[in-house]
């Protein structure tokens, strides 16, 4: 029992809460008063500033143990080791800032069982990040400066009278840099000791500064052309089995081949999560190969591995390489040869068409290689006009680009009222050599309504005449929860469920997306979100928001924080 409770204390999971508590219990200690008879006895065998020095010291290495915290919990070996040293470090700061024995013990017992552990931390350490560093070189002194002055305002008594809070912020912060403060002490010593104090919260500072510059460079890089070569190539031979094939092109994923060369996952590292989108590329009998790779690339990093969008082909392969799964939406497929607007079905499609074509407005449908530079720059223009946020979203069913030369048979639908003035736009990327699948749709908020079913209707008779077969729509969420959910007879979890979800849809375009496409009568065919384990849910569900542009961070801080 005591050899099973040992072992689950040396996982991750559980030393990463370890070590946070410990952090926490240390940065506690330093800046709750010491007890006096402990620290007078620790005068008189050391000089006053070992005792200060101290003190910051294990601030900064409770600080250091809880920001490590979340890298343990990922198996980094990097993250162990320097945890190992400062827990045995923080035992020896305890037993100099005022024997505190008690805290030192805690620190030691954590020292053992880290040593012992060292085969669970086998992850490699994260690649280079500048959003990283710069991240540490703007809140590291901020945070030391934050602990500089609470430990001067709670030691305050050998401080000159008329001291103020201000001049305390501002003594912590240049401090920090060896700079003497505004802050008057009684005695030399007195002042000696902040000092000295101050210095040893600004040099861990600089060291966790170093520490994520000497991060390596290797590891995920954005697609370039070398590796954009190989992929075309898998595109153009097996692009027609998933209509989010060619999204694997857009410029922000990475690229891993199987060992064959015949297939190819792309994914996105977002935060602590490998991010992969859509089905791997490829022939499907070596589709095993790519998600092996990719797996074992996550787990060299300690990365969480996700997948958003996959078909259900791609998920059982998701599936049988240890994932789960679990069902995230529907895609709406609309078939050229089998769409009409005759039927009481299409009456609402048919009307919204009639009414637009009544107030003027055309809809004509172009090859991207076919546009000139002015209607190029035109489109652009009015689609950053017409965008809805001050980022761009998309990730798993969106390009990220428009109109770029590199997209030639890609299809642009664009709507214009009765004086020429663009008023509306779809952008659709191939899928295969007989299917599109929609990539941006923008309109005016001001043009007539209806003048997306005039576009959408255009275009499905534009690509029957060209021998496109198929075209994919927007992806609907939750598609199934509503279909049922609003039947006869549906039970109460259902309908429980259905509830939640339309009361969402206030915030989110949830139901409105999936009845803008079922007008359609579309094929639906489900899409996946693929995992590693339920626990890791929030952070892929995080990732995701992330990914695709719904968790944004404000634009001051995405300019000060480059990628």
């Amino acid at each position: 029992m005591l050899a099973r409770l040992w072992d689950t204390l040396r996982t991750p999971s559980w030393a990463a809460r370890i070590v946070a508590l410990v952090g926490a219990v240390t940065l506690a200690s330093s800046l709750l008063p010491a007890l006096r008879g402990r620290t007078e006895m620790v005068y008189r065998l050391v000089p006053d500033v070992f005792p200060a020095a101290a003190t910051t010291g294990a601030a900064a290495v409770g600080v250091i143990l809880l920001l490590l915290s979340r890298a343990l919990r990922r198996g980094k070996f990097r993250a162990w080791l320097l945890a190992t040293v400062l827990a045995l470090v923080g035992a020896v700061l305890h037993l100099v800032k005022g024997f505190d024995f008690e805290e030192a013990m805690l620190s030691l017992a954590l020292f053992v069982l880290l040593a012992t552990a060292r085969e669970r931390f086998t992850a490699r350490p994260d690649p280079r990040s500048t959003r990283k560093l710069v991240t540490v070189l703007l809140a590291g002194p901020v945070v030391a400066g934050g602990l500089g002055w609470i430990w001067l305002e709670l030691d305050a008594s050998g401080e000159a009278a008329g001291t103020s809070t201000g001049d305390r912020a501002s003594h912590a912060l240049l401090g920090l840099l060896g700079i003497p403060g505004p802050v008057q002490f009684v005695r030399p010593e007195q002042g000696d000791r902040a000092a000295v104090a101050l210095v040893v919260l600004g040099a861990a500072v600089l060291f966790l500064a170093v520490l994520v510059a000497l991060q390596p460079a290797d590891g995920p890089h954005p697609l370039d052309e070398e590796d954009r070569e190989p992929l075309l190539g898998l595109l153009g031979r097996w692009g027609h089995i998933d209509s989010l094939s060619y999204f694997a092109l857009r410029d922000d994923r990475s690229v891993l081949f199987s060992p064959t060369g015949k297939a190819a996952i792309t994914y996105q590292v977002v935060g602590t999560v490998s991010l992969a989108a859509g089905d791997p590329i490829g022939d499907p009998e070596a589709w095993p190969g790519a998600v092996t790779a990719w797996l074992d690339e996550a787990r060299a990093f300690g990365w969480v591995p996700a997948v958003l969008a996959a078909s259900e082909r791609g998920a059982e392969t998701f599936v049988r390489a240890g994932l789960d799964a679990l069902e995230l939406g529907d895609e709406a497929i609309v078939h050229t040869s089998e769409f009409t607007l005759e039927g009481r079905s299409m009456r609402v499609v048919r009307q919204a068409v009639s009414r637009c074509t009544r107030a003027g407005l055309v809809a004509t449908c172009h090859r991207v290689a076919d546009l000139d530079a002015s209607t190029t720059e035109l489109v652009h223009a009015r689609a950053e006009e017409w965008r809805d946020g001050a980022v761009e979203r998309g990730f798993s069913m969106a390009l990220g680009r428009l109109g770029d030369p590199r997209d030639r048979d890609a299809v642009m639908v664009l709507c214009r009222d009765a004086a020429g003035t663009l008023r509306g736009m779809l952008h659709l990327v191939p899928w295969g050599g007989d299917g599109l699948s929609l990539d941006l749709m923008r309109r005016d908020r001001d043009a007539e309504n209806g003048m997306v079913e005039l576009m959408v209707t255009e275009l499905v008779r534009w690509a029957a005449g060209r021998g496109v077969r198929r075209v994919s729509l927007n992806f609907a969420v939750f598609r199934s929860v509503f279909a049922r959910g609003e039947r006869l007879g549906a039970g109460p979890v259902l309908r429980l469920w259905r509830g939640l979800l339309l009361w969402a849809s206030r915030f989110w375009q949830i139901e409105s997306l999936y009845r803008a496409n079922a007008k359609y009568r579309p094929e639906w065919r489900p899409r996946f979100v693929c995992f590693r384990s339920s626990t890791d849910l929030p952070r892929v569900g995080v990732a995701a928001l992330r990914a695709e542009a719904f968790l944004v961070a404000p634009t001051w801080l995405r300019r000060l924080l480059p990628s």
